[in-house]
């Protein structure tokens, strides 16, 4: 594993504002099957029942793209967030050509107005135009898709979208490249009042590396706590080797400078969830990883949770 990069000297006379325990699997997509599988970019959503469910990129190890690029996405079921192990269930989706689908990649999960809306990269041809696709569910076993797919296009590979609510909008947030055709590693946003017709892209933030597929933004992930913003970031074998998070932190949703960094945690793919209780934890997984794992996330900002 390559040297971790010294934090800014600002954070390094102080604690930093969040830690992790230690990780725990809670899920084994290996478990009752004779090959080697992995779970890769997921998320995590409770349904009205209390149930959780994990969705996530699928597909056998060694990934091989001309034998599946991640065509099914990965549902498992448990009744605690925390329990192990979570339980597997048939694949929620399969990408389906006649909407103009190749694989079905990072997905993720916000409910509103009673209704689960998933967000999830479908790929394309043409990298320079990758497609992310909406999806609704009231129960998040039945999917429809959205007839305005789809709903944002860019690149390069544009994908690993995380949305969140800021005031009377929604912002997404989601990796790609400055410009399309391949550049710097950035992270984009747009707005949106409905969660279907997006705004103009916006760079809000900028790695100095440069090159198309990967890099060190991808899985961006947006926390707001008080007045502050964190995002996630997941390196990529750059600064702190493969298994390594950034987490820059900002007091503004649309900028964010890599001086900002506070914290490197030691996760591939990371999502932020809180359960039941309240309680927040940080997920990790990826190629060879041997399935997903929860830590304990703790918080050392002076927010009240």
């Amino acid at each position: 594993m390559k040297p971790v990069e010294p934090l800014p000297a600002a954070v390094r006379s102080g604690a930093p504002p969040l830690s992790v325990g230690p990780f725990r699997r809670i899920y084994d997509p290996c478990a009752g099957r004779r090959e080697p599988w992995c779970i890769n970019d997921h998320c995590f959503a409770r349904d009205p029942a209390g149930r959780w469910h994990l969705f996530g990129i699928t597909h056998l190890e060694p990934f091989n793209w001309s034998l599946d690029p991640a065509r099914n996405l990965a549902h498992a079921t448990a009744d605690h967030l925390t329990q192990s192990p979570w339980r597997r269930e048939p694949d929620a989706l399969t990408a389906d050509a006649a909407h103009g689908e190749i694989h079905l990649w990072a997905p993720h999960i916000v409910r509103h107005e009673g209704r689960y809306q998933m967000f999830v990269c479908v790929g394309n041809d043409d990298h320079t135009r990758y497609r992310i696709h909406l999806l609704a569910s009231t129960d998040l076993w039945r999917w429809e898709r959205h007839p305005a797919n789809p709903i944002v296009i860019d690149g390069f590979d544009a994908r690993d979208p995380c949305v969140i609510r800021l005031g009377e909008q929604w912002v997404m947030y989601y990796t790609a490249t400055e410009p399309a055709e391949g550049g710097r590693h950035i992270v984009a946003c747009r707005t949106s009042g409905d969660l279907v017709r997006w705004g103009e892209r916006r760079i809000v933030y900028t790695d100095e590396e440069c090159g198309t597929f990967g890099g060190p933004t991808e899985s961006p992930f947006v926390v707001q706590r008080g007045d502050w913003f964190y995002l996630f970031i997941c390196n990529n074998d750059r600064r702190a080797g493969y298994d390594a998070t950034d987490v820059l932190r900002s007091r503004d949703p649309f900028h964010w400078n890599f001086s900002d960094r506070v914290a490197t945690l030691p996760a591939h793919a990371a999502e932020v969830v809180r359960d039941e209780r309240g309680d927040w934890y940080l997920s990790h997984c990826g190629w060879f990883r041997g399935g997903v794992y929860l830590a304990p996330l703790t918080w050392h900002d002076g927010v009240a949770d």
